[in-house]
């Protein structure tokens, strides 16, 4: 892990990072905010997913070549952290109930579109809900919030899942190599869920997100201990 430093007007905010390595070798860093909240660092181009203004100084860091918003609750979507973050030239890309409260400034997105960013990037959307009894009206799937894949120009594939539980979109996905599953109940995927969608994916790497800040702790030792073997499991502070 390292830590990445943006220093603007003798501020230098700080954020855990990780490096790994794309298809083709290349360098690819994510950097943690808290909950959703991260980005992806591809050479100099920068994509947020889910900014939220709590969560990190956005107006410090580098602006946005895309921002990605999965849907439209205040822990994803705020406006004022999405204006700090893009300019003129960036790209806003959503689903269709946050669209709304954009006023035709970006890309709207429902699950199975796809788009392409500059540098031969292809996002796709894919449906993310809720499908156990009683939980259903958290993320419904009738208001088609969504998750994304982001394909690179190496042909490297990261997914981000959403709000979402396990469900028979997710478990079709192939060809993933790196997924960011959300891991908090009762409003995302229990443990059980995020085993059964990573032995589904068998993405070489995946990190647990939106997890905490809820009564039921996830338990990410068990995660730990029953991926092992199956993928490269890499647990940051999201809380």
């Amino acid at each position: 892990m390292s830590i990445f430093s943006i220093f603007t007007g003798g501020k230098s905010p700080k954020y855990p990072t990780d490096t790994v390595l794309d298809r083709e070798g290349n360098k690819l860093t994510f950097t943690f905010f808290k909950h959703a909240s991260l980005s992806i660092s591809i050479g100099e181009r920068h994509i947020y997913n889910d900014p939220v203004s709590e969560y990190a100084e956005y107006a410090l860091l580098p602006k946005a070549d895309a921002v990605l918003i999965t849907h439209s609750h205040y822990d994803h979507f705020d406006r004022a952290a999405v204006d700090d973050i893009t300019t003129r030239h960036s790209t806003i890309i959503c689903d269709k109930t946050t669209a709304e409260a954009l006023d035709g400034e970006a890309v709207v997105m429902t699950p199975g579109i796809k788009t392409k960013l500059e540098g031969n990037i292809e996002i796709e959307a894919v449906a993310a809900y809720n499908t156990t009894e009683g939980h259903t009206d958290f993320h419904p799937k009738e208001r088609e919030d969504c998750g994304y894949i982001i394909t690179l120009d190496s042909g490297t594939r990261i997914y981000i899942a959403g709000d979402t539980e396990l469900t028979p979109e997710m478990m079709a996905l192939t060809d993933i190599d790196i997924a960011f599953l959300p891991v908090n109940q009762p409003y995302t995927m229990t443990v059980e869920q995020a085993i059964e969608a990573v032995k589904a994916i068998r993405p070489k790497i995946f990190y647990p997100y939106h997890y905490g800040e809820v009564e039921e702790k996830t338990d990410i030792e068990r995660l730990k201990r029953e991926l092992e073997g199956i993928t490269d499991i890499r647990v940051f502070p999201m809380e």
